[in-house]
């Protein structure tokens, strides 16, 4: 006896939604692997730091073996904190100056110079800015601290014009560690911006240049519309991991002279591991994640609006 046509359909249709469901989930058997190494390594980290912050963990003593649960008393501590809201402003100066105007800017103008110039002078200029780039952030650190200490190289190169130097860690702490940054980083941005640079259509600008309008007019109204989605993703990269610096800051000034350059990294450290107050370190280091998480995702937002 033939089965209607009707019946066959309809049986179809009823199999087809669990067809489909099967079918995603093993689209994810290949990348359930990183899914959780991810889960291993990052969220559960993470996780466990947001509740360590909720609690009194210490190093040593009773809190160590038997931490109890305090609530948000770590978190009202910040509010009488005099180092926490200064720690705030010198990381918000920090992200500001050395990456989102120094690296993203700095990085943007080398790569329209080296577009613009020739291929032996863009592969020396190229070769020069990632040299710092490559370097171990340890070495890159303690050259850093050579450059700027009491008889590093930028006093003996002052000496050499009768001008007397000083010591800049000591007296200028932010301003040595934002150059220092801008130094380490700039490299990243301009390799970002090589590549966004290379996919503005020639035509266009050639066209504009035919109507008159000037270098910087093409660089406003042509070519950065055009790579607005790479800067967006490149100025998220950075901030986030500007926010992140620790080595650096330790290695140059350990947050010193007087908290001139205790940023939340290296306050969380001081806090969670010189003062063995594992509890407030980790309320400090959550905070820091919440402000990486409203950065991400202001860019990601970003992003979104930049794809044609």
């Amino acid at each position: 006896m033939a089965v209607p046509d009707s019946l066959n359909r309809g049986s179809l249709r009823r199999r087809s939604p669990v067809r489909k469901a099967l079918r995603r989930r093993l689209r994810l058997l290949p990348v359930l692997p990183s899914i959780l190494l991810l889960a291993l390594f990052m969220v559960a980290p993470v996780a466990w730091s947001f509740y360590a912050s909720f609690t009194n963990a210490a190093l040593s003593g009773k809190a160590a073996l038997n931490p109890q649960w305090v609530g948000l008393d770590n978190y009202a501590r910040m509010l009488t904190d005099s180092v926490f809201p200064l720690s705030a402003w010198l990381t918000v100066i920090f992200v500001a100056v050395s990456a989102i105007l120094g690296q993203n800017a700095l990085g943007l103008v080398i790569a329209l110079l080296m577009t613009r110039s020739g291929g032996a002078t863009a592969s020396l200029v190229g070769t020069v800015v990632v040299a710092a780039w490559i370097l171990p952030e340890i070495v890159a650190a303690f050259a850093a601290y050579a450059y700027f200490s009491q008889d590093g190289t930028l006093n003996q190169l002052l000496a050499m014009f009768g001008v007397q130097g000083t010591n800049w860690l000591y007296a200028f702490p932010m301003a040595a560690i934002i150059l220092a940054n801008v130094w380490r980083g700039t490299a990243f941005s301009m390799l970002v911006y090589r590549a966004a640079l290379s996919q503005v259509p020639r035509d266009i600008s050639e066209a504009a240049l035919m109507d008159g309008a000037r270098g910087w007019q093409r660089l406003a109204f042509i070519t950065l519309p055009i790579i607005r989605g790479s800067i967006a993703t490149n100025l998220m990269l950075i901030t986030l991991q500007t926010l992140a610096v620790f080595t650096l800051i330790w290695v140059m000034t350990a947050g010193g002279p007087s908290n001139a350059s205790t940023t939340l990294p290296v306050l969380a450290y001081q806090e969670a591991f010189k003062l063995g107050d594992i509890g407030y370190g980790t309320a400090i280091a959550s905070v820091l994640i919440l402000i990486g998480m409203v950065f991400g995702a202001v860019y990601v937002r970003l992003i979104r609006g930049a794809k044609p």
